[in-house]
């Protein structure tokens, strides 16, 4: 069995289509045929517009498919090859536009092809077993066999100043040539030319919403109508706020929101001791026995003054405490509330002797703080509450032990009941 190639395929662009009917299922079928008398060889392609068929027979294919459809036909006197060509010519005759009408179409069953069918008269009977094509390949033999030079007839039809129909055959033939030649310069053009014309594309669409059966059949335009391509203008809107709504009220001022904790406090300022005019005050305690332990006075870190801002590093600048919110600073000191820190701090100081002021340095200002992160306190010894009649031998002692606690830590300033002598 031989499969039809390329050269089969151009042989055929020169054949007419042929057009048979199976009036079993109404089904028409586009045939071209082509053979040879020199090879004594046939093939034949069918279509219905949707799949493709086709079959290759070579010279003994055609003998022995004759002689199984017509054993009454036997050959004469005549050769074997004379016998074949002359069966090859009757072929190529049942094939054309006047042979096949008078000619039966029925298309059979058959176990050794994908279409089979049948071509008969009283005298003779003939059956092509024809197989399937590719999609790929039928889609360009429907193209070139059957869609373009549909396209390009049509086009010829449409735009001819005389009617196609009532033209000679030499006046057809120099038309169909004159458009084929400017056609096939420039294929795109010519599909253009030919489809974008309003009476070919919308009596196309007529004709195809007919065969679809559709209930509404578009118009056949005879002009067309060119459309606004223009786009519509816009306003920008305008992106200042409204001072009143559409009922006139005035819109309210939306509140602003509460400023953070740090926005409020205002960043510390250093203050110089020197301008401080307020004097170290030290208030004087009324003689009698001091009820309070040097333990039990609550000392805060700001109050707490390393050693190294009590020798001699008071003329720096340090900075100023955080004040409250509403308060502004000034070099004097405020003040002082009833219940407050600094009046619960005076209340509780006590006068320095010389000897302990000789020790541990000069008092540093309470109301400036640290500079540096104060360090780990030492712990106090509990020093037990004196009386006027103590001795000079015990308040010596407990002032060595003051010592001794104040040079295991950092030097802080002593604050403890006063004493008078």
């Amino acid at each position: 069995m031989d499969y039809m190639t390329e050269e089969h395929y151009k042989l055929l662009l020169s054949r007419e289509w042929l057009v048979k009917i199976d009036t079993d299922k109404s089904t028409p079928f586009f045939l071209k045929f082509y053979s040879s008398t020199v090879d004594l060889c046939c093939h034949i392609l069918i279509t219905d517009t949707k799949n493709v068929w086709a079959e290759v027979l070579t010279s003994n294919r055609i003998a022995r498919r004759w002689r199984d459809h017509n054993p009454e036909c036997l050959e004469g006197p005549t050769a074997e090859e004379e016998w074949r060509t002359s069966v090859v010519k009757l072929l190529s005759s049942v094939h054309t536009l006047g042979g096949i009408m008078d000619l039966s179409f029925e298309v059979v069953e058959s176990q050794y092809s994908d279409f089979a069918f049948e071509l008969g008269s009283e005298t003779f009977k003939w059956r092509w077993e024809t197989c399937h094509v590719g999609p790929k390949i039928s889609a360009e033999i429907i193209s070139k066999h059957l869609v373009m030079p549909l396209i390009s007839v049509t086009h010829l039809a449409f735009s001819s100043a005389d009617p196609v129909g009532e033209l000679s055959q030499d006046d057809l033939e120099q038309a169909v040539d004159k458009l084929g030649r400017t056609g096939r310069r420039t294929v795109d053009t010519h599909l253009k030319h030919a489809m974008s014309r309003p009476r070919v594309a919308t009596a196309v669409r007529r004709m195809t919403a007919m065969f679809n059966f559709l209930p509404e059949l578009p118009a056949i335009s005879l002009d067309v109508d060119q459309p606004d391509l223009s786009l519509p203008s816009i306003q920008p809107r305008s992106r200042a706020p409204s001072s009143k709504y559409r009922d006139g009220s005035v819109p309210s001022r939306p509140l602003s929101p509460p400023m953070p904790f740090s926005a409020r406090t205002r960043s510390p300022t250093s203050i110089s001791p020197e301008k401080s005019t307020s004097p170290l005050i030290i208030p004087e305690v009324e003689a009698g026995p001091s009820h309070v332990a040097d333990d039990s006075v609550t000392e805060s870190e700001d109050d707490e003054i390393p050693a190294s801002l009590s020798k001699g590093k008071q003329k720096e600048a340090t900075p100023r405490r955080a004040l409250p919110r509403g308060r502004t600073s000034s070099p004097s000191r405020p003040p002082t509330r009833v219940g407050s820190k600094t009046s619960r701090q005076a209340t509780t100081s006590r006068a320095i002797t010389p000897e302990q002021t000789a020790n541990h340095g000069p008092v540093a200002n309470d109301s400036s703080p640290p500079s540096s992160p104060p360090t780990k306190k030492a712990k106090r010894a509990v020093v037990p509450s004196s009386s006027d009649d103590d001795s000079e031998a015990e308040r010596k002692k407990r002032v060595a032990q003051i010592k001794s606690s104040a040079n295991r830590g950092a030097k802080q300033p002593l604050r403890r009941g006063g004493r008078r002598f």
